[in-house]
């Protein structure tokens, strides 16, 4: 019942607008492309109709990921105590392999809804729910990016930047030539704004998809990286120490293919153990 109270809230709170305005932007732009003299046009009344089909499909697609990342149960702590392990997939006989110096750790208390926070978890107060192994919250997708959707924000990302460079390169083959400049802004006047829109958009999916790549590789989140001097469990590593780092192969290997939970405290304290 929480969560499907927590999901209507997700649809019809305040991040509707947001949904509503990118799926819309999206669909418009997608419809302009179609309208002009592109590329894809011309394929269409040819009857050459696969790429024209594929990119509507990548388009559904970096839509459905949109919604499923900005929907998605991020990590939320809902739970306490005994009820803590269920939540969170830890076993008594993994809760028992954590040594006894990390109590103080893992058993730290949010100042804001008073649940016990497992390490890398953050209270976020836009969602007002702690999230495991929290990275940011996303006003984008008006959700917190967390453990369970971090990888598929990620692929979002991807899917998204493919779908933006795409579409720059479909709207290129839209310009029609003119004899002045100033004949040449009347007539492109529309596909040049849809065409400075989706390189700027272009560029700032591809700066977000590289940072967070980045950080997956070296297996710390964005608040980690940014707050890391503020962060109890990291403000005594050095500049360049990561204690959850296991290289660069592992690291992704983890992220992208390997699901269930973490208990991060194990990792924190074996790592800690093996540079002693």
């Amino acid at each position: 019942p929480f969560l499907e109270v927590t999901m209507f809230k997700n649809v019809f709170g305040s991040g509707f607008l947001v949904r509503t305005a990118h799926v819309i932007l999206t669909w418009v732009i997608t419809l302009i492309l179609f309208l002009h003299d592109t590329e894809l046009r011309k394929q269409e009344e040819t009857g050459q109709l696969v790429q024209p089909v594929l990119f509507v499909l990548l388009v559904l697609v970096s839509v459905l990921l949109y919604f499923a990342v900005s929907l998605m149960d991020p990590g939320f702590i809902l739970s306490d105590d005994s009820d803590l392990q269920f939540t969170l997939g830890v076993t008594e006989e993994q809760m028992d392999m954590i040594p006894p110096t990390t109590k103080s750790l893992r058993q730290r208390r949010c100042g804001h809804c008073l649940l016990q926070q497992p390490m890398r978890s953050k209270h976020c107060q836009t969602c007002q729910h702690c999230v495991r192994r929290y990275d940011h919250h996303c006003p984008w997708i008006e959700n917190c990016v967390g453990e369970r959707n971090h990888r598929w924000f990620v692929l979002y990302l991807a899917v998204q930047l493919l779908v933006l460079l795409w579409g720059l390169h479909i709207a290129w083959t839209g310009f029609s030539y003119t004899p002045t400049w100033q004949l040449w802004l009347r007539t492109n006047s529309t596909l040049l704004a849809v065409a400075v829109l989706v390189a700027l958009l272009s560029l700032i999916v591809l700066l977000l998809l590289g940072s967070h790549l980045y950080l997956v590789s070296l297996n710390t989140t964005t608040w980690e990286f940014m707050s890391r001097h503020r962060i109890s469990y990291l403000k005594h590593c050095g500049a360049d120490e990561n204690p959850f780092d296991r290289g660069t192969f592992h690291n992704l290997w983890g992220f992208f293919c390997v699901w269930g939970t973490v208990v991060w405290e194990q990792v924190y304290f074996r790592e800690g153990s093996d540079q002693v």
